[in-house]
């Protein structure tokens, strides 16, 4: 048997051919979620952390957000958790909040708990929030940043080269978006 790789420009593509003949219902919902595009208003996202605290990306207009999805076996994500963190603590007064996204099982709670302890931002557990516009995440780590606007300023569903987060990534990404006109990080 031969299987060949899903690729999810292809698989949009497709969904929006089927739509455009009526035939949309064919399809799972899933797969007929629109593309991010950078630029574009970003889909809405509610993390309910471990805590019970709600963070919306709505609520969060006027700030750069980025939206990682992780998980506790996952060695990439394991790796550059400590690093956004880093940033995310030195970054969070000039308007930088992190909202953290574990794809683990509920029942993996005590292992996510001892990871959130560790990190700057909060973390709640991914089937227990909302992210329905950013499609199913099947890779990781998965990154996306929201600009202040509340437009997809980065996917990096679409990094092949880098996809996660490194120090030089953070600073290339993140930090043009922190600044004011002025060159000077924006304090609030």
């Amino acid at each position: 048997m031969h299987f060949k790789k899903i690729n999810r420009r292809r698989l949009l593509k497709d969904a929006a051919a089927l739509t455009a003949l009526g035939l949309g219902g064919l399809l799972p919902t899933e797969s007929l979620a629109a593309p991010l595009r950078l630029g574009q208003p970003a889909p809405e996202a509610t993390l309910i952390s471990l805590n019970g605290t709600h963070y919306s990306t709505h609520d969060l207009l006027g700030r750069v957000v980025v939206l990682t999805f992780w998980a506790t076996w996952c060695l990439p994500c394991r790796r550059e958790l400590p690093a956004l963190s880093t940033y995310a603590a030195r970054q969070e007064a000039a308007g930088l909040t992190v909202l953290g996204f574990s794809l683990d099982d509920t029942d993996q709670y005590t292992a996510v708990h001892e990871i959130a302890q560790t990190l700057s931002f909060p973390v709640g557990f991914f089937n227990a929030t909302s992210a329905p516009g950013y499609g199913r995440i099947w890779r990781m780590p998965a990154n996306f940043t929201i600009d202040r606007e509340g437009k997809l300023a980065d996917n990096a569903w679409d990094d092949k080269q880098e996809p996660g987060w490194t120090t030089e990534r953070l600073e290339r990404v993140l930090s043009p978006l922190l600044q004011n006109e002025g060159g000077q990080t924006k304090m609030f």
